[in-house]
């Protein structure tokens, strides 16, 4: 690899970074959880492909990035899960007090 692929590499890197950054800026509140239920596919194919990159290494900078990317990916792939299923549980109807223990 030589010194201008990796300054192009890092550069859409960075920029992905920036995007991404904004992108998610700019989405109201109400709206954050449920994307971010819907991206966690996106996020499955990003830890694939993360796999992929790090069986394919050919050097240590490549194989330390590659676990970088698993890192994030999944840790991406676990909170979204996790941020989901407590917005689900917002949702479930709570059990109905039972009267006669309240009674007493």
């Amino acid at each position: 690899m030589n010194v201008s692929t990796l300054i192009d590499s890092l550069t859409v890197f960075v920029l992905a970074i920036l995007l991404g950054f904004e992108v998610i800026s700019r989405v109201p509140a109400t709206l954050h959880t449920p994307l971010m239920s819907g991206t966690n596919s996106i996020h499955g194919i990003v830890l694939v492909g993360a796999i992929g990159l790090a069986a394919t290494a050919d050097s240590a900078p490549t194989a330390i990035l590659a676990f970088v990317a698993m890192a994030f990916a999944g840790a991406n792939v676990v909170g979204g899960y996790w941020v989901t299923d407590r917005m689900l549980q917002m949702f479930k109807r709570r059990p109905a007090p039972n009267i006669d223990k309240v009674a007493r």
